[in-house]
């Protein structure tokens, strides 16, 4: 019997020094979500968060999707489209906000945040100018985890959304121009561009950032004659490589531009800061002395703006005259074109969406991935934006921090 157990010992032994499996941690469970995307109501914003195409994607992968009723429909997107691709579509505005996720384009307003039912996720736009003090403090109280999708880094440190609709931007402010120098809106009867034998239009663009780049491009395609004035020298350089084009280009000096803008046809602001207002390069003083009939376009106008002459106009009425220019400055020129921006943001909406659904929720998400914390501003009712919270003199932690103790 001693034989057999001291055998059985040996044998044992020799097992635990044989390789041994590799144990691995145990993934984390897929979680289902119920996404609500509700209609937008602010003011003639036409985007929605999620194509019919996105959300037959998620619901293939178990999630629940809610659609308020002509959510889409400002972007061709009937309710028909989102109910054959599995949504449901929901009557009562309550019912979306009472979903697990919600997906806004724009800042969800003081109604919107009081519909809320609390410890939810908000995935929105975070525009300081539109943010208001008393939905900050309820969406703090209702322990609401919000998202800044305009903040939301990608693995190389881009803001991924932003640049889609700085793309769309850039290359729709040329065709705005092209329109307004036709003579169907009364222009000065140019065609924006050049052909053989016929001086090219002149563009002016203030900003070499990825507005500025597709302004450019847009520009340089219809066979414009380009100048890029910005306040960054990389800036400059970053652009005339990515091109591949020697253009003009010089750092913002007062005597330049009043010199460039003379014999401009066009006119594009496209300067960004990172908070606060947009620096305004272009005096009055320098729009009057602009040929009469050329045109600006200042995409910049969401943030105050790059020509001292610009004051926000709507899609209905865009466009009005100063010193014989006429200035277009409608904000959020994305929603002009509101079909391809809708794409443009499920195309980045949805995989984020499925990768919170695969990492278990919302929180596993924030804790894994650096870039998508960076768009967090309010973390289960903690603030954690501190220039949110210096602006509204509101408390505010470090969510790395928070994110440690987890």
């Amino acid at each position: 019997m001693d034989h057999k157990k001291e055998a059985i010992r040996a044998l044992a032994r020799e097992a635990a020094l044989m390789p041994q499996e590799e144990m691995l941690e145990i993934g984390k469970h897929h979680r289902s979500l119920t996404i609500g995307i509700p209609k937008e109501s602010s003011y003639q914003e036409k985007r929605v968060a999620l194509v019919p195409e996105s959300v037959g994607l998620l619901v293939s992968r178990g999630h629940e999707v809610r659609v308020e009723t002509n959510a889409g429909l400002d972007a061709q997107f009937p309710d028909k489209d989102y109910s054959e691709a599995g949504a449901q579509i929901v009557y009562d505005t309550k019912e979306i906000f009472s979903s697990d996720i919600i997906m806004k384009v724009a800042p969800p307003s003081l109604e919107e945040v009081q519909m809320m039912t609390g410890k939810q996720t908000l995935f929105s736009a975070l525009q300081m100018t539109m943010q208001a003090k008393d939905s900050l403090e309820i969406m703090m109280q209702k322990k609401i985890t919000a998202v800044a999708w305009d903040y939301i880094k990608d693995e190389t440190g881009i803001y991924p959304i932003v640049r889609a609709m700085g793309e769309i931007a850039g290359n729709t402010s040329i065709l705005i121009a092209a329109e307004h120098l036709s003579n169907v809106n009364k222009g000065s009867g140019l065609m924006l561009g050049g052909i053989s034998g016929v001086r090219p239009t002149e563009v002016v663009i203030f900003g070499a950032g990825t507005v500025g780049e597709f302004a450019a491009r847009a520009a340089l395609g219809l066979g414009a004659s380009v100048k890029i004035f910005d306040t960054s020298i990389y800036k400059l350089r970053r652009l005339q490589n990515d091109l591949g084009v020697r253009m003009w280009t010089s750092i913002i000096q007062p005597e330049i531009v009043r010199e460039a803008l003379k014999s401009a046809d066009v006119a594009i602001g496209a300067m960004r800061a990172p908070f606060g207002r947009t620096p305004c390069v272009v005096t009055e003083e320098m729009v009057s002395d602009m040929k009469y009939g050329s045109v600006i376009v200042d995409i910049s106008i969401d943030q105050g703006g790059t020509f001292e002459t610009s004051r926000v106009t709507t899609h209905d009425k865009p466009t009005y005259k100063e010193y014989g220019v006429t200035h277009y400055c409608v904000p959020n020129v994305a929603s002009r074109v509101s079909r391809t921006a809708s794409y443009a943001l499920s195309n980045i909406f949805g995989p984020i969406l499925l990768e919170v659904g695969d990492e278990g929720g919302v929180t596993n998400i924030i804790k894994h991935h650096s870039g998508f914390r960076n768009g967090v501003y309010i973390y289960k009712g903690t603030l954690v934006n501190d220039i949110i919270g210096e602006a509204f003199s509101l408390p505010y932690k470090d969510l790395d921090l928070l994110v440690a103790a987890l």
